[in-house]
């Protein structure tokens, strides 16, 4: 059941793709967002697209949703416990970074700083990078009892903003990251680093509160947020989403029984999703293909936030001025690379 119907299924036959996009899933604890995120991971990859998953989830539970079994999702590398590496590896010949020991979650790319791609080989993606059932996912970490009364889970979570700071998407990359639950989001300038935000809604009060935070949150930011409600069991449970979020509800998919498999752990293929679910998800994939790249926005934002940032703790904590890690005159995408060490697509 979609908006766009059988035109958006036919869209993405034909159209060819241009750009890469950042995507995230957001939304209320329990709303199915991880499980939406797998279930989108799982459609693209068997497109044979290329896709880099993170979990940024506390909970990190999308490995698990992905297929891998109990004693994998333990054994997986996590980013949070090779930050060192991803550091020294992004900060490259940057001369306005005089050591790793200055680098912050927002602190941005700069020329000689070491890019990243969907896919290729380098130390990151080597030692944090593992396939789940043909998804490449990287974890930043559960919350350890280390962590307990003493840390903030936003620092976890910082590896995956660095690396969406050096990060570019080439044509036909898709970067899928599953954040944590309600408007935690908004802690750190984690929610710009998207293209798309899908923001998961079950047909319920408490779930479109959330909606309606986030949105308002987003608005100033310029975030695009694309509804999905889940769960929907009835005309009555769309006729709520349809008042309650108006043209924001991009499509919905209903009560599954292909997800209350895999909720027992029996994660089964993605064709055997029901046929109106699965066309939910290419009504996502065209939205996502027809999303517009601005990276001068891109940089802008991640600037902004590290500024803030620089002055909120980082300059203390650093007992540096990380104003200067900004390079005025750099921005990603197509005219850094034949400087950065990164190939183009």
């Amino acid at each position: 059941m979609t908006l766009f119907g059988d035109l958006a299924c036919a869209w993405i036959m034909k159209t060819d793709i241009n750009v890469g996009v950042k995507i995230a899933f957001v939304g209320k604890g329990g709303s199915g967002k991880t499980t939406l995120a797998s279930l989108f991971l799982r459609h693209l990859a068997e497109a044979q697209r290329p896709v880099l998953a993170l979990d940024a989830d506390i909970n990190q539970h999308l490995a698990g949703a992905l297929g891998a079994s109990e004693p994998e999702t333990v054994t997986l590398p996590t980013l949070g416990e090779h930050l060192p590496l991803i550091k020294d590896y992004l900060r490259g010949t940057n001369p306005r970074i005089g050591d790793t020991a200055e680098m912050v979650k927002t602190t941005p790319a700069g020329r000689g700083s070491r890019l990243l791609r969907v896919t290729e080989d380098n130390p990151i993606y080597d030692a944090c990078v593992r396939a789940v059932d043909g998804v490449r996912l990287a974890v930043t970490g559960p919350f350890g009892e280390d962590d307990l009364g003493v840390a903030c889970y936003h620092s976890k979570v910082g590896a995956v903003e660095l690396m969406l700071n050096h990060m570019v998407d080439g044509p036909g990359e898709y970067v899928v990251v599953d954040m944590t639950a309600g408007a935690d989001s908004f802690a750190s300038g984690l929610f710009t680093r998207f293209d798309v935000t899908f923001l998961v809604c079950e047909p319920t009060v408490r779930s479109i509160g959330v909606y309606r935070q986030y949105l308002g949150y987003a608005r100033d930011f310029g975030v695009q947020v694309a509804v999905v409600g889940n769960k929907v069991s009835d005309d009555e449970d769309l006729a709520f989403l349809r008042h309650e979020v108006g043209a924001d509800l991009l499509t919905w998919v209903t009560r599954s029984q292909h997800v209350r498999a895999a909720e027992r752990g029996d994660v089964r293929p993605i064709d055997g999703f029901e046929p109106a679910n699965r066309d939910s998800l290419r009504t996502m994939h065209a939205l996502v293909d027809a999303t517009a790249k601005d990276w001068d926005k891109y940089q802008a934002q991640a600037v902004e936030f590290h500024l803030r940032n620089a002055r909120a703790w980082a300059n203390e904590r650093t007992g540096r001025d990380l104003a200067e890690q900004v390079d005025p005159e750099f921005t990603l995408g197509a005219v850094p690379l034949a400087g950065s060490g990164v190939k183009a697509g």
